[in-house]
């Protein structure tokens, strides 16, 4: 008695609803291209260049573990390193743990 019927009233059609869906999504859409450019692709180049590092290492190339062990290379593997971390002692290190490689003839920054 007190309260009178509410009718629903349309937004102008089928067409606006269409381009308002749109809209809707765009804040979405322009945050995940954010994140690609931003997060996602830097990280695959480091990726690239890490497997690239790693598939270049050779026998006495003087290398560095993401644990801190550095050694120079005595054998090379398909999976693994053997690296000599002292005089007669030699540690097998699996190639993905690698962090640096400085090639053998490379100089030093400061000499």
């Amino acid at each position: 008695m007190f309260i009178s019927t509410a009718y629903a009233q349309t937004g102008g059609g089928a067409a606006s609803s269409g381009a308002s869906a749109f809209m809707s999504f765009a804040p979405l859409i322009l945050i995940f291209v954010i994140f690609y450019f931003l997060l996602i692709r830097p990280q695959q180049k480091r990726m690239k260049a890490h497997q690239a590092m790693i598939a270049g290492a050779q026998v006495r190339d003087e290398v560095v573990t993401n644990g801190g062990l550095v050694g120079k290379v005595t054998k090379v593997d398909e999976q693994y390193l053997e690296i000599e971390i002292a005089q007669g002692v030699k540690v097998k290190v699996v190639k993905s743990m690698l962090a640096d490689i400085r090639k053998h003839g490379a100089k030093a920054a400061n000499d």
